[in-house]
């Protein structure tokens, strides 16, 4: 059949010709029948009789995508040069060119050909808007990746000058400024106003951007919306399915991309080594990229059974974890890169389960669990997640079996001072917020001889930070940058460091138990949220909770105090090293242990029909008030009254538009208060109230 319609197709060419809509239909139909190679050479006949075709540019558009699908990129790049020659408005060219020129490895040429299409004077047709800022998008994904991130931020920022609200282009903006400590991160500017820019903020970028547990809630119910389809049907929805232990082994399932040369992969490889075959059943699906690395080899050795779902798509991943008969599902990724959150919305598992991999709520309708312990999220703090809290001795999974190299350098071979008190911080350079470098640089003042060693992060970033430092009154030669280098390395340094100065509100966690492995005393700021309060999580678990601070003032204070009591800090050195294996943070045997409990306990419950529904009421509003605050003027973590602070705005947007109630931080108390308030005894009479939670 398609050699027919090829055959008679061609005859029309040669012959009384063939209108460009009708190649075209014919050029579809031979490529749903599989035959592309006939489609191309339609398109090149017809090309051949028809040069002068005021519409050629299409006809040569077309069969570069044809020859850049069969891989010959110099042949597409070729005729879509030929394509934009004969109409240099032609703006979907530029587009594909410069695609076709970054896949051969043109990078410059790729951005130069994106560029001109954005500077070609046009009709302000949707058509054409469309295309310029694909052509702006391609512009800031190649540039962050190749590092240019300056260059990156300004085509990101003209896209959304264009269109303010594209959701993707707002989460890598704000990411890419948190990145490079461009303080203020969420700076409006014309046709963009902050609260826009919060509201479209990435979850996790929200979690280093403000101690504000509410908020990070709700930006995450707003991504799970926005980003994640809504399945089509409950085909492969497996959330009633029965979990009959009798005679059987649990099976679980963790979903990540992150089992290799990665943090979260550091943190799991011995876990899964200690698992009890005769409890669990282990499955891992991995979604990450190809890896051949040590660490990915000896995790992929260590489950029972590895699936590589990276190419399936969420469909086909969900329905092979169903076939698989998984009982509980773990979300090692979180609201991260290459997460698979489409596969939890079609449920293939009875129990779905947020741990390790992102700190924080997922805050969609299908994970019902989340893993953490009693100091990362305290009696109490339960409203900020949409999940049932479990609880371990501590949340975090580690590695006793990491390779630490042999050689340890000196300070002078790391670019340090011999005689100069060390301060360190490892983590990236996202969770350097204002608030926490002033903190540092106050200590610095009060401590002469110190300096402050952290991760190089890239020139222009170091260099606004020496910059930061100077106009702080603080020498910027005593902010020395450490290279990146492989893990057993970089693990051998950290004792050059006196102490690990932790950053806020999203703190250490795998660079935290790295160090405290290494024995260097870990210092830290517990906030409110999940992220803020990790490291305090790590540091108790390790053995001395008296690093663990709960208010700047008090950070600074101890911070200036320990640099000044050597003996001190030695005994810290020498708790945590007696510790080490015996400690709950590395105690893999007793998390392993306690985690399988968990397992049992929620499957018990699933058996007595007990699932727990996510609560995810009002959090629009609760996106719309917390967007409102200036995260950046005043710092969350320091708010004393941080509920009351929330009701207060949460009362003023009731009397303009009721809320209904809810078991967060909105009763019918609150809403009945607010309206006597506002109207005294003329308030409307309410019905029957929602008893506060215990926990409100």
């Amino acid at each position: 059949m398609a050699e027919e319609i090829f055959v008679s197709s061609l005859r029309k060419i040669t012959g009384e010709g063939l209108a460009l809509p009708e190649l075209i239909t014919v050029a579809t139909l031979l490529v749903e029948a599989r035959q592309p190679g006939l489609a191309e050479q339609l398109y090149r006949v017809w090309t051949g009789f028809n040069p002068e075709h005021p519409q050629l540019c299409i006809a040569l558009f077309n069969c570069a995508g044809l020859r850049s699908e069969a891989g010959d990129l110099a042949e597409a790049i070729s005729m879509l040069e030929r394509a934009l020659a004969r109409n240099p408005d032609f703006l979907p060219g530029y587009v594909n060119l410069g695609a076709a020129l970054e896949r051969a490895g043109a990078v410059d040429r790729a951005i130069e050909t994106w560029r001109a299409a954005t500077g070609r004077p046009m009709a302000m047709t949707g058509q054409n808007l469309g295309y310029a800022l694909t052509a702006l998008k391609q512009i800031g994904r190649v540039l962050s990746d190749h590092q240019k991130t300056d260059l990156a931020e300004t085509a990101l920022q003209q896209y959304l000058g264009l269109d303010p609200r594209e959701r993707e282009v707002l989460e890598q903006y704000l990411a890419m400024r948190l990145g490079q400590c461009k303080w203020p991160v969420a700076a409006p500017w014309d046709g963009m106003d902050r609260k826009t820019l919060v509201r479209g903020m990435h979850p996790l970028s929200s979690s280093a951007y403000t101690d504000d547990p509410i908020l990070q809630l709700a930006s995450a119910f707003r991504y799970v919306r926005e980003a994640v389809p809504e399945p089509r049907d409950l085909e492969l929805d497996r959330r009633a399915a029965p979990i009959d232990m009798r005679g059987r082994r649990l099976r679980i399932g963790y979903v990540s991309s992150d089992l290799r040369d990665h943090a979260v992969g550091y943190l799991l490889a011995e876990l899964f080594e200690t698992h009890d075959r005769k409890a669990v059943e282990v499955f891992a699906y991995y979604c990450g990229r190809p890896s051949a690395e040590g660490l990915h080899l000896r995790i992929k050795g260590a489950v029972e059974h590895w699936r590589d779902i990276r190419e399936l798509s969420d469909a086909d991943a969900a329905r092979t974890i169903a076939d698989d008969g998984i009982d509980i599902l773990e979300d090692v990724n979180g609201h991260t890169r290459d997460a698979r959150t489409g596969v939890f919305a079609l449920r293939p598992a009875p129990v779905q389960i947020n741990w390790l991999g992102y700190p924080g709520t997922m805050g969609s309708p299908y994970h019902q669990y989340i893993i953490a312990d009693d100091w990362i999220i305290p009696p109490g703090n339960e409203i900020y997640f949409s999940e049932k809290v479990l609880r371990l001795p501590c949340y975090q999974a580690n590695d006793r079996r990491r390779i630490v190299a042999p050689e340890r350098p000196s300070r002078a071979e790391a670019g340090l001072p011999e005689d100069a008190f060390v301060f360190c911080c490892f983590n990236g350079a996202q969770k350097i917020t204002r608030f926490t470098f002033d903190r540092w640089m106050a200590i610095l003042r009060e401590v002469p001889r110190s300096v402050l060693w952290l991760l190089d992060c890239g020139e222009p970033t170091m260099a606004r930070l020496r910059l930061a430092a100077a106009e702080r009154g603080v020498d910027a030669g005593r902010l020395i940058f450490a290279p990146k280098i492989q893990n057993p390395h970089h693990l051998a340094r950290y004792p050059l460091a006196d102490l690990f100065l932790d950053t806020a509100p999203y703190g250490a966690h795998t660079t935290a138990s790295d160090a405290l492995w290494m024995a260097v005393p870990v210092l830290t700021l517990s906030g409110r949220s999940f992220a803020s309060r990790v490291c305090g999580s790590l540091v108790r678990a390790a053995g001395v909770p008296e690093l663990v601070c709960t208010s700047p003032d008090e950070y600074m204070r101890r911070a200036v105090e320990l640099a000044g009591r050597p003996g001190e800090l030695a005994g810290y050195r020498a708790r945590l090293e007696e510790g080490r294996l015996t400690c709950d943070l590395f105690n893999t045997d007793q998390l392993a242990a306690r985690l399988e409990d968990l397992y049992r306990a929620v499957a018990e419950a699933h058996a007595r029909g007990e699932d727990p529904r996510p609560d995810l009421r009002n959090l629009e509003v609760y996106l719309e008030v917390g967007s409102g605050f200036e995260h950046e003027a005043e710092e969350m973590l320091a708010v004393e009254d941080y509920r009351g602070l929330y009701r207060s705005r949460l009362a003023r947007r009731h009397l303009a538009r009721p809320i209904p109630p809810d078991a967060r931080l909105w009763s019918g108390e609150d809403a009945a208060a607010a309206e006597r308030e506002a109207f005294g005894a003329a308030a409307p009479a309410r019905p029957a109230r929602l008893k506060r939670a215990a926990n409100g």
